[in-house]
């Protein structure tokens, strides 16, 4: 049987069941784009969650007290025989691998300004912050370099709180009031936007030596590192790790690298878009068996059919190759309509949900035609297979 005549008859049998292939190629249609939609909600939080925790650089390292023992607990405050200080993190300055050192605390406190009160975030940090995290000042200055021991209650507002507070006026000068410490505005933020759900713009940066006496602490809650360019991450925090066992007498911290934690997010994210990956599976498996129960009734209903082509000439490898085809044919007629579901589903939810990261590598709108077509492949073994095999004799009869 030539090719084209092949296709002919496949085409012209799915003409005449119109409506059986429309639902069968529409059961591998919904299957697909169920897992193309799925992976790249996966892939595209991926993306995501990578670029938030890569906007303030790669050369970060996060230092906290307490340490993570091996059955994977954090000890915290409560587990380290000695506090991350002010003091810890000024020697840490004088590493050669590091470029700047920020001690952190933070927590929640009113600030109030010319009559108005605001329930923020404040941050008591250090005067290299802007440096390392790679935060810009849009007016004014960010936080000098005083004595870490008796800072300035000098402040540097975020861009929300300046709005709020002061409707945009210049408050360079202007007291406020941060919890029951008053303290006087040096400077604004550009605007930063939300990290991970955090707004890093409604807040105040103060000292953190104040923020240590407004929240009644004893030590930082982290104190993170800027390492030079160049410089290997791992020895970076090996020279951290020698200088605080030297100061504490023990490993009583925990150090982790930017590359840790986007290892670990990535492994994280990596699950759930296999996750998400497998139930849209399930809908592939549903269009699997509806091509596999479609073909076989065919094979009933055309068995008069398959006989009259045997004795035209026809081989059982002709029959095998068209129930073949056209299983393949409808399973890949459907990944296209999986396709065309999959855009308008995207662009939907990009229209609904403008901050839901969608992303569909080209890779995967590839693989998911090529898996449509193996799917009705598979599929039509079966009844293929049995077709071929009907007598041609016994066939003509049942007509």
């Amino acid at each position: 049987m030539l090719i084209r005549d092949l296709v002919r008859l496949t085409v012209g049998t799915l003409r005449a069941k119109r409506l059986h292939s429309v639902l069968t190629g529409l059961g591998i249609g919904v299957g697909i784009a169920a897992v193309i939609l799925l992976t790249s909600l996966g892939q595209g939080l991926q993306r995501y969650m990578l670029a938030e925790f890569t906007q303030f650089g790669t050369n970060l390292i996060g230092i906290n007290p307490g340490r993570v023992t091996t059955m994977g607990t954090p000890l915290g405050i409560l587990g380290s025989e000695r506090l991350l200080t002010l003091e810890d993190a000024e020697a840490l300055k004088q590493l050669p691998q590091v470029l700047a050192v920020v001690p952190m605390v933070y927590g929640n406190g009113e600030v109030e300004a010319g009559g108005r009160r605001r329930r923020i975030t404040l941050y008591g940090v250090g005067p290299e912050m802007d440096q390392a995290f790679r935060m810009h000042v849009q007016i004014g200055r960010f936080l000098p370099p005083d004595d870490p021991r008796a800072a300035r209650p000098l402040v540097v507002l975020g861009h929300t709180t300046w709005m709020e507070l002061f409707e945009g006026a210049n408050p360079l000068g202007s007291r406020i009031r941060v919890g029951n410490i008053p303290c006087r505005v040096i400077g604004v933020m550009e605007p930063k936007g939300q990290l991970l759900g955090f707004d890093m713009d409604d807040t105040v940066y103060l000292p953190a030596v104040r923020a240590l006496d407004l929240f009644n602490r004893e030590g930082l809650m982290e104190i993170d590192v800027l390492y030079r360019q160049g410089i290997d991450a791992d020895e970076a925090a090996s020279a951290i790790r020698r200088l605080l066992i030297a100061r504490h007498g023990q490993e009583d911290f925990t150090i982790t690298t930017q590359a840790q934690m986007l290892e670990v997010l990535g492994s994280v994210l990596g699950m759930l878009t296999a996750a998400v990956a497998t139930l849209g599976g399930i809908s592939l498996l549903v269009g699997c068996v509806g091509i596999l129960t479609i073909m076989t009734i065919g094979v009933r209903e055309r068995i008069g059919e398959i006989g009259l082509l045997r004795a035209l000439g026809a081989t059982r490898a002709d029959i095998l190759r068209i129930f073949l085809v056209e299983a393949t044919l409808l399973a890949a007629l459907g990944g296209l309509a999986g396709l065309l579901i999959d855009i308008g589903g995207a662009a939907l939810l990009h229209f609904f949900i403008p901050a839901l990261p969608v992303h569909t590598p080209i890779r995967y709108v590839l693989l998911a035609e090529v898996l449509a077509a193996l799917i009705g492949l598979l599929s039509g073994v079966l009844p293929a297979r049995r077709a071929a095999l009907l007598d041609p004799v016994q066939a003509l009869r049942s007509e």
